[in-house]
């Protein structure tokens, strides 16, 4: 089997436009969560979320693009776009032949949705325009990539929900690791906070009017963000006779089903997920330094997942650190993992872990080391990132320092 390394990362989201600004505001602590911004806001009980602010999608895209262009799409092209210029790859020929993209969503065009149901039965018009399919299709993002960058391999999007971008990025992994392609462009998009994408959260009775508290024992829920994540992923021997940067190596991944409930986790779900990825990159559990968690900040997810790392990890448990970015950029939904790929990437190749910010009060139920409220400087060889959807379908990512 190939190696599988990561030669290119970009992201916009509410911590930043890009890497760099990103894993500033995850070294600070700093949250982007703030007061939401958009049409008939005022109706939600929910009006905080992590959007992504200054973000003026006429000045990317021209008149025709925005008529294809959902905001998850603008996201998404915006984050490739970064991560094209640091992977430098040139995709022509046999490279642009085998070549792909996969990417995660759970909503697609949520956006595109509620502003022609709007114009439909508030405002009572007739038609809507053509391209409306075109535009909210989960698929259009990985297709306007394709089309972009000239990638004529297997290109698809992947829906499940809040695991999405990992299941997104665990495909794309394997394609390139069985030899079928050099060279992937994957992640997540997602932008929900739009009325009626806020509103249906709303009825789960899942999100929190305050602030995201992962692991925290005063948590009330999780909180909305949006953005993308993408990344390049490429096999080792083809970035090395390049000179390509390489950022660290995708060493595993495995993926599981909890079929046993549409919104509950279940702890044996979870525990098989990790353990399968420690199992496929072909690591011990001491050999992890940091889990980037899932950690949503609903009392649910939070000890069960606590509960799982315990179980896999047994005594290595205790000296694993283990955070959730989550309450710096919101819940990205599909994206979600794709963003907090980068808190793993910064881990392995910076020595900076990711905190956990708005913890408050301990949690046994949560007793493990969950970085609280600063970042940490420590050493990691291994790091997992985590993703546990709505359904039970789970999906952990293993990564190695280069």
């Amino acid at each position: 089997m190939n190696r599988v390394v990561i030669t290119g990362a970009g992201t916009i989201n509410a911590l930043g436009h890009s890497v760099a600004e990103t894993l500033d505001a995850m070294k600070e602590g700093r949250c982007g969560i703030g007061d939401l911004e958009f049409r008939d806001v005022d109706r939600l009980a929910i009006k905080i979320g992590g959007q992504v602010k200054d973000f003026e999608a006429d000045g990317r895209f021209n008149r025709q693009q925005m008529t294809l262009y959902d905001r998850f799409t603008q996201f998404t092209l915006v984050a490739a776009e970064e991560a094209m210029a640091q992977a430098g790859l040139e995709f022509t020929g046999e490279l642009a032949a085998k070549a792909g993209v996969v990417l995660g969503t759970a909503g697609g065009g949520v956006s595109t949705w509620d502003d022609n149901y709007r114009a439909v039965y508030e405002e009572g018009k007739n038609r809507v325009h053509p391209f409306v399919v075109p535009k909210l299709m989960n698929n259009a993002a990985a297709s306007h990539l394709s089309m972009k960058y000239n990638l004529k391999g297997p290109s698809f999007t992947v829906s499940t929900a809040c695991a999405s971008s990992n299941h997104a990025m665990a495909q794309a992994f394997q394609i390139v690791r069985s030899g079928m392609s050099k060279a992937m462009v994957t992640g997540g998009s997602e932008s929900m906070l739009c009325f009626g994408g806020v509103k249906a959260w709303e009825g789960l009775r899942v999100m929190s009017k305050e602030a995201c508290r992962p692991f925290s024992a005063n948590r009330n829920g999780m909180v909305q963000g949006e953005g993308a994540g993408v990344f390049v992923f490429e096999e080792y021997e083809h970035a090395k006779a390049r000179g390509a940067e390489i950022l660290c190596e995708v060493v595993g991944y495995a993926m599981s089903s909890d079929a046993s409930d549409i919104v509950m986790p279940s702890k044996q779900g979870a525990a098989r997920a990790i353990s399968g990825a420690l199992q496929d990159a072909r690591i011990n559990a001491d050999q992890v330094g940091y889990i980037n968690a899932h950690g949503t900040g609903t009392a649910a997810n939070d000890k069960t997942e606590c509960a799982a790392v315990a179980d896999v990890f047994g005594p290595h448990a205790d000296k694993l650190m283990i955070s959730s970015t989550k309450a710096m950029h919101g819940h990205l939904i599909g994206a979600t993992g794709a963003v907090e790929m980068l808190a793993c990437i910064m881990a392995l190749r910076d020595g900076v872990i990711a905190p956990t910010i708005g913890y408050e009060e301990f949690d046994p139920e949560c007793a493990l080391d969950v970085v609280p409220n600063e970042a940490r400087e420590a050493s990691v060889d291994y790091a997992l990132s985590n993703a546990f959807a709505f359904g039970g379908l789970n999906a952990v990512m293993a990564l190695k320092k280069v």
